[in-house]
């Protein structure tokens, strides 16, 4: 029974890289744009943009469960298939 299991999960995480691999990568367009303008915001203001820098982690942090849960480290899954969340605070 553990086999079959194992081996379902195996199968789910190429649904799971595919789904959310596309999620990710459309995602990852909108932080290149922040990290740009967060910059810009940062020079002319002289602190940087809290929720920018919030946006950011997101994706730091979903990222990260990607290729945890693609490379069998962890059985944790990416967003969509979990609640996104952040690892760290902004400081």
């Amino acid at each position: 029974m553990k086999k079959t299991s194992e081996r379902k999960e195996t199968l789910f995480r190429i649904i799971v890289a595919i789904v959310s691999g596309i999620i990710l990568g459309a995602w990852n367009l909108l932080i290149r744009v922040l990290i740009i303008l967060n910059f810009v915001y940062t020079a002319i203001k002289g602190k940087r943009h809290k929720g920018m820098a919030d946006l950011c982690e997101y994706w730091n942090t979903e990222l990260y469960k990607f290729v945890r849960y693609l490379t069998f480290v962890s059985n944790e899954r990416p967003f969509p298939f979990s609640k996104v969340e952040k690892m760290s605070k902004f400081k």
